[in-house]
């Protein structure tokens, strides 16, 4: 029987400790008045269910291109930030976020400590026809799959336990911090001007920053060095999990209008059309330089179209969505191209997707903007006002460089007390076995030859 040490015991002990402390917070009557509009809170009901189902999404879409050893290792590494986060979230998360303002920094943790008063019938102001409770579970999902999307810079050679700690590191220092500056209204940057309409900056810039700094920690993988391919474990499972991102998407980027409105119905819009573009324009950059157009390349190419949107979505209108989309996967093509040639193990380059492409969505919200799609937001440097664009440059600079730093030093310091790397032997045999016990199901493999595809057997 294996030795029962504090570190194995010590992440039951304060989840029972948390449960313990949360049966006994008071309960505040629930009366909405009638003040609620029921065709909003049905909404907002939907896009929260739509915005989580991309957690899984995300799981098959970073496990199917990953090898068939760490299939399983990976995917539960984005599936487990539901878990994690939603128990933090209701412990303090939510009050960081979104807790009485202090200096436009970060909310104050007493405020909704536990989730107090957050189920009393009140409203957050800047979604007044739905329930406070409601908006704290949509804003929820997106906590939760911001750290998810760090998997892909890491997988392969990172421990299971190591990351659940740095899950919380990241949600506590890094994304309370973002979404309080940008989403509360006293937050420094919405008090800037800085528009960000559902996470270019607060999920898919610190998720890409923070990606770059583990890749960066954590070191080069043993295949990485040796310059072997690895071909992917599942591509169909690619297809799945984008799939689930694109339909999820819908809620991410449509929802954040909170309310059923014809903001909602841009913003819905202008997803899926920068999704198609940019999906369509790295499959076409890669044909034009001389590859097969690959399932992988749509794939990619949407997810990238859809990142770029996101903090655009509710304030350009749709042909301009056409542009950002094209735009971006050429630019994130060409990044993950470098970043190919460099000694940086990217796994699965979150930093050149993610990271770059809310990068150019941020640029592209301020040069394309217009008071015609939104009336609260502003008009672009498109539209004669270069001033926004420069506030969103100097909002992009200072996201960058606060998620990489704070990121690197959580790296850092999680790798100090629980070493991160898994050793060469585990490395080599799998995570899925030596972290979990677990195998990827046995089935074939095609395999490129000088002779063409052939089937080799994939025994696990």
């Amino acid at each position: 029987m294996k030795q029962i040490t504090l570190k194995s015991v010590a992440p039951f002990l304060i989840l029972l400790i948390i449960a313990a402390v949360c049966a006994f917070i008071p309960t505040l009557p629930n009366f909405d008045d009638g003040k609620y509009n029921g065709a909003d809170v049905a909404w907002m009901l939907v896009a929260t269910a739509l915005v989580f189902i991309m957690t899984p999404g995300l799981a098959f879409f970073y496990g199917g291109m990953v090898h068939r050893k760490n299939v399983i290792s990976t995917m539960i590494k984005s599936l487990i930030a539901a878990g994690i986060v939603s128990v933090l979230w209701i412990v303090v998360g939510y009050s960081l976020c979104f807790g009485e303002d202090f200096h436009g920094i970060i909310g104050n943790p007493m405020t909704h400590l536990f989730f107090k008063g957050v189920n009393s019938g009140k409203s957050w102001v800047g979604a007044a026809t739905i329930p406070l409770s409601l908006f704290a579970f949509f804003q929820l999902m997106f906590a939760i799959i911001t750290p998810g999307l760090v998997v892909g810079a890491v997988a392969e050679r990172i421990r299971f336990t190591s990351f659940i700690l740095f899950v919380i590191l990241f949600s506590l220092f890094v994304y309370a911090p973002l979404a309080h500056w940008s989403w509360h209204p006293q937050g420094f940057l919405a008090q800037m001007g800085v528009l960000d309409f559902a996470g270019g900056t607060v999920v898919h810039i610190s998720a890409g920053c923070a990606a770059l700094a583990g890749a960066m920690v954590l070191k080069r993988r043993k295949v990485h060095i040796e310059n072997k391919e690895i071909p992917p474990a599942n591509i169909p499972y690619v297809l799945i999990g984008t799939g689930l991102l694109w339909f999820g998407w819908f809620g991410f980027n449509a929802g954040s209008a909170g309310a059923a409105n014809t903001l909602s119905v841009s913003a819905f819009a202008t997803t899926n059309t920068s999704a198609a573009a940019g999906g369509l324009s790295w499959m076409f950059f890669d044909v034009l330089k001389g590859k097969k157009p690959s399932v992988l390349g749509f794939c990619i190419g949407a997810v990238v179209g859809l990142v770029a949107i996101t903090p655009a979505a509710g304030f350009v209108a749709i042909p301009q969505s056409v542009f950002i989309g094209v735009v971006a996967a050429v630019i994130s093509n060409t990044a993950v191209h470098f970043r190919s040639k460099s000694r940086l193990d990217d796994t699965l380059d979150v930093f050149p997707c993610h990271g770059i492409g809310g990068m150019v969505g941020m640029l592209m919200t301020g040069i394309f903007a217009t008071k015609a799609v939104n009336a609260a937001g502003n008009n672009g440097w498109f539209y004669g006002n270069f001033s926004f664009f420069l506030t969103q440059a100097k909002a992009l600079v200072i996201v960058v460089s606060y998620s990489f730093i704070v990121s690197y030093g959580i790296f850092k310091f999680v790798n100090a007390i629980l070493p991160m790397r898994v050793s060469s032997k585990d490395e080599e045999e799998g995570l899925d076995s030596t972290q979990h016990a677990e195998k990827y199901m046995q089935g074939t493999l095609l395999v490129s030859t000088p002779e063409g595809l052939t089937e080799e057997l994939v025994d696990n």
